[in-house]
């Protein structure tokens, strides 16, 4: 990691450009680094709320256009759709959470290449590689998750508003519709991330395609279970909307450790003991070194 990298600093204590591009940097370089960073971070969120506050009406209808697509929705205004309000800063709050979510997302691209900026230096080669090419595939898994949840949310509310009994008036706050959209989005897009990070964990060589096969019906069922209780509408629609796609991305997820694993079968190593040591196969390398050997040999002895 990078604070794992100490420089040999200069005559007069500071650190080259060339070590701190690497990581090599005191420990108070990264934290003053790390500060720095945090701080162009929390600026980009700070814009992006002021600009959630600002264009707040279209985001909020954006928002909500889900559940104004019921009926139930207009029941005290033919034509309209209707939230209650309780509390008296209900409405502020409303307005701050709408706009922080809005900037979470709109300032993303700053704050994360924060992230990969201070912790790029102290990754290896490979290590880098890797990082971007799952970094780049997190992302469009996780709005492909909340854009999933956002098209099943009118289905989920219409079933549990179909509950009711028709003499009740629905009188949904502001407040509790908002925290439930965003636990809808936040479960969808995080579930999805699920399947990159099985792969990560193959490539990176903690998890390996035969442990994944040997529980698969486990790891279906857990899903299936996950999806039963981290949706909160508890309705059967959104369960099996989460779940199912949670399978398919795990079954080409396991697809892709498999043919990974297949192909660097012969480096596989882990059936040995901790005292057993592993063959190494006779390569081209070796054949050469051993005739370059040879060679210098016959040469040493023809000069003699």
């Amino acid at each position: 990691m990078a604070l794992l990298k100490w420089p040999k600093p200069g005559r007069n204590g500071s650190v080259s450009p060339e070590d701190a591009a690497e990581g090599r940097m005191p420990l108070m370089e990264h934290l003053r680094e790390l500060r720095n960073r945090i701080v162009v971070s929390l600026l980009g969120l700070v814009a992006g709320i002021v600009v959630g506050f600002i264009f707040f009406d279209p985001i909020w209808d954006f928002i909500t256009a889900p559940y104004c697509s019921l009926e139930a929705s207009q029941v005290l205004r033919e034509g309209e759709c209707t939230f209650a309000i309780r509390g008296v800063f209900e409405a502020f709050l409303v307005n701050l959470k709408v706009a922080a979510m809005f900037a979470l997302v709109a300032s993303s691209p700053l704050w994360l290449y924060q992230i990969w900026a201070f912790v790029t230096p102290g990754l290896y080669r490979n290590e880098k590689r890797y990082s971007i090419i799952f970094l780049g595939m997190a992302i469009p898994l996780f709005l492909a998750g909340t854009a999933l949840a956002y098209f099943v949310m009118d289905k989920g509310l219409a079933i549990l508003l179909g509950f009711a009994p028709g003499n009740a008036v629905p009188l949904l706050e502001m407040d509790d519709y908002l925290s439930y959209a965003l636990i809808m989005l936040v479960i969808f897009g995080i579930s999805f991330e699920m399947p990159l990070l099985m792969v990560f964990l193959n490539v990176i060589g903690v998890l390996s395609h035969a442990t994944v096969a040997k529980h698969r019906r486990m790891v279906i069922f857990i899903m299936f279970l996950f999806a039963a209780i981290a949706t909160p509408s508890t309705d059967p629609f959104s369960m099996l909307a989460l779940a199912l796609p949670m399978v398919v991305l795990f079954a080409l997820a396991e697809g892709i450790m498999y043919l990974r694993d297949r192909r660097h079968k012969d480096e596989d190593f882990s059936h040995l003991s901790d005292d057993e040591a592993s063959e190494i196969p006779d390569g081209d390398g070796l054949q050469d070194d051993d005739s370059a050997l040879d060679l210098n040999t016959t040469d040493t002895d023809r000069a003699r």
